[in-house]
């Protein structure tokens, strides 16, 4: 178990400043002059701009500048792929996120005052909230291309033959909820305008670099004028991943010439930020008599929002993560995802894994009860062998990560029955157990730019320079990359300077996302360890007269191989730097592509980790509340570098996903959020925090698999909504087909049914 092991105890770098509130945020930054922005979004979720007045907020003492799209001198649209969300709306809204003007004032207040003076003229138009019926002939096109943004499939076999085969299907449609990310710190920080035309931008990314591109094509500037600063931030989890306010605050600072504050409000981050997509899943699946799976069809139906964002990524993931770890003879799966007037949904923790992993975990458990096999055993029998290709059977890195985790389960699940009910004395009190597992693809997959590298340096201070683009934004990346380049340098962490997220300091290593951050400064650091450290000892070697042979590094400087009695090393690292970097800096570098399938399948994984849930659930009778007892998870991910950040991911995860199952849900109407705050709606807090939980991780690799340790940043997530929900069947025998699972469907399942069940089971 995770949390027993002995080297678990090492603090991360940004530990002690964070605990103790001494951490600067980027939203905590202030600069002189600075003035204070707001952005004005729209009135309505679909409508045009008849004009756009601005005189009155522009008048008001206080009020430094007002800006339209007017003011945009370069490409008036974002978007990590597809830039075709405005910066500043013209003719034409799509979403209440839109942004129509933004304001700089002296005070925020005062910005704030400017916005309700500034008066658009709009003339709404018919509202597309249902990707369901955005398809019909006759609904309003939300883009020049109709409201079909992308279509995704897969087919392997005949899956009409396959059904035809089967003794037993279930078909089921289930309904996955638009989620938020829920960051503590909401979207925000300081521009500030340079001397030279330029600006420096200290916002929250995960992205420095894509940002940096994207405000260039806004400005119509050179990226080289463009400094952007993203580390640390308070948060993240794919939220923001996407531009947000940067291109306002950008906007601004250059019109008047003083750095530019924005800092949203929960509501305005709710706003404008984008969500989890909701998905309507629809599969049938069939087995033989054996419960041998033969044919699996999916029908996946995602609302991508107003604008494309990372929607046609998300449900390529979806789409080849609909089978999960089983192999099936016959499969037909298509994806549709949708543009409709309600708030945009991109990237989110799982990447569409975890709508279609609640789906299909419940195709399992349904059908195991149909045919009265274990669920634990129904998995087992279907499960992929360590060699066989992938879910679109494509080629990736052998793995036997699924078997190992399904073994591990089972021994927990065979503890966790034993001991049931044991200590149950409320007759309206019902517990069950659920288990579920998942497949998860890490990287952006095939076909996707996903470069990568890393930089070691030895600077002036004598310190090592350890530089990666990747950021900082909670998870503890920090902490992996202290621990892997002591570990390989070994020297010690007084030693390192870790440079990351500020573009003017750090290579272009791509961003912190996809679970991709730890595999690449785990591959960085093993193609840059003997370059520098040979440099390091050729030096040192030149100063000392000695063999390099003879030395090695250590913690502080150069030791001499052989001698294990000094206490001090033959020659600090300071030393070292004032001799060598005289004449030329050391300094080494690489870049790579992280890896993938060689076959050519969209958005198509090489990297598969694997997990595990079993939870155990408490339900009211009376309240039809859920009460999470137990979330155990096993995972099978490769090595663990630094496990209290490992314990932090998967636990984290796991409560991020308890709330996506039990509370969560961004409820939109007409294209208008109904909640605007965390007063409506629910995460879980610790009250909610099950009183057990463990994580086991499972540290094997194939033999021969030289890809070292996978991130583990998503997967704790994936796979908590279906063994909760399994749970829940398990107490009361009712199927959750609808996340979150509400407590009045409870509650009616237990009056339709007068007690039938609850007076078998007190029988």
């Amino acid at each position: 178990m995770l949390a027993n092991r002995k080297d678990k105890g090492r603090i991360r770098p940004d530990g002690q400043d964070k605990v103790t509130g001494c951490l600067a945020y980027l939203t905590d930054l202030t600069f002189e002059r600075m003035l204070h922005g707001k952005v004005l979004r729209s009135t309505y979720p679909h409508a045009e701009i008849k004009a756009i007045h601005t005189k009155k907020a522009e008048q008001l003492p206080g009020v430094v500048a007002v800006i339209t799209h007017k003011d945009i001198p370069g490409l008036n649209g974002f978007g990590l792929i597809t830039p075709d969300q405005p910066v500043l709306c013209d003719f034409v809204v799509r979403s209440i996120g839109d942004a129509v003007a933004a304001v700089a004032a002296e005070t925020e207040e005062i910005a704030r005052q400017a916005l309700d003076l500034i008066v658009v003229d709009y003339d709404p138009l018919p509202v597309v909230d249902n990707p369901h019926t955005a398809l019909f002939p006759n609904a309003p096109k939300l883009h020049s291309n109709g409201n079909l943004l992308h279509k995704a499939s897969f087919i392997k076999g005949d899956v009409k033959k396959g059904f035809g085969d089967c003794t037993c299907i279930v078909e089921e449609t289930y309904e996955v909820p638009r989620q938020m990310h829920a960051y503590m710190e909401t979207e925000g920080g300081v521009v500030v305008p340079e001397d030279d035309g330029g600006i420096t931008v200290y916002m929250g990314t995960q992205h420095g670099y894509k940002d940096r591109y994207q405000l260039s094509r806004i400005l119509n500037c050179s990226e080289a004028l463009i400094r952007v600063v993203s580390s640390p931030m308070g948060g993240s989890f794919g939220g923001k991943d996407e531009l947000n306010v940067q291109p306002y605050a950008a906007l601004l600072a250059l019109k008047t010439g003083r750095p530019v504050r924005i800092h949203q409000t929960r509501e305005e981050s709710l706003r404008s930020g984008i969500k989890r997509h909701p998905m309507t899943i629809t599969m049938k699946t069939g087995t033989d008599a054996s419960g041998k799976l033969l044919a699996h069809q999916v029908r996946i139906v995602a609302d991508t929002g107003a604008y494309a964002s990372l929607g046609p990524a998300v449900l390529d993931f979806a789409v080849e993560h609909a089978t999960g770890p089983y192999r099936i003879a016959h499969v037909e799966t298509e994806g549709l995802s949708i543009f409709t007037n309600n708030g945009v949904a991109g990237e989110f923790r799982g990447f569409g894994g975890n709508q279609v992993t609640f789906a299909l975990e419940g195709q399992m458990d349904r059908l195991a009860e149909k045919l009265g096999i274990a669920p634990i055993e129904l998995r087992r029998r279907n499960l992929r062998n360590a060699t066989d290709l992938g879910p679109m059977e494509h080629r990736i890195a052998p793995t036997d990560g699924a078997s190992m985790v399904v073994e591990a389960l089972d021994h927990q699940y065979t503890k966790r029955l034993a001991a049931r009910d044991s200590d149950v004395f409320n007759p309206f009190i019902k517990r069950g157990i659920g288990i579920a597992i998942t497949m998860h693809g890490g990287g952006l997959g095939y076909g996707r730019l996903d470069s990568s590298g890393g930089r070691l340096a030895l600077n002036n201070d004598g310190r090592i320079e350890v530089s990666f683009g990747f950021e900082e934004c909670g998870q503890g990346l920090l902490a992996v990359i202290e621990t892997i380049v002591t570990s390989e340098l070994h020297c010690a962490p007084s030693d390192l300077l870790i440079l990351n997220g500020d573009t003017h300091l750090v290579p272009p290593t791509g961003s912190s996302t996809a679970s991709r951050a730890t595999s690449m400064v785990w591959t960085a650091i093993q193609r840059l360890k003997e370059a520098f450290t040979n440099k390091l000892l050729h030096a040192a070697s030149l100063y000392l007269g000695l063999m390099e042979t003879d030395l090695k590094l250590g913690e502080g400087g150069i030791w001499r191989r052989s001698d294990r009695k000094s206490e001090t090393p033959l020659m600090s690292y300071k030393e070292l730097a004032e001799y060598a970097n005289h004449e030329e800096p050391i300094c080494v570098d690489t870049h790579f592509e992280f890896p993938t399938t060689p076959d050519p399948v969209p958005g198509g994984h090489f990297l598969y980790s694997f997990a595990g849930v079993l939870a155990e659930v408490e339900v009211d009778l009376l309240t039809g509340r859920v009460k999470v007892r137990r979330l155990d998870q096993t995972v099978a991910a490769g090595p663990v570098v630094s496990p209290l950040g490992y314990l932090g991911q998967i636990e984290g995860g796991a409560v991020m996903a308890l709330g996506y199952s039990l509370t969560e849900e961004a409820k939109m109407v007409g294209g208008h959020y109904v909640t605007k705050n965390f007063d409506t709606y629910l995460i879980p807090t610790i009250r909610d925090a099950p009183l057990e939980m463990n994580v086991d991780a499972i540290e094997m690799l194939d033999e021969g698999d030289s890809y070292g340790p996978r991130g583990v940043g998503e997967i704790g997530t994936v796979a908590v909504a279906p063994a909760i929900t399994k749970a829940i069947h398990d107490a009361i025998g009712y199927w959750p087909v609808k996340l979150p699972v509400c407590p009045e469907a409870l509650l009616s399942h237990v009056e339709e049914g007068l007690f039938p069940w609850t007076l078998k089971k007190q029988a």
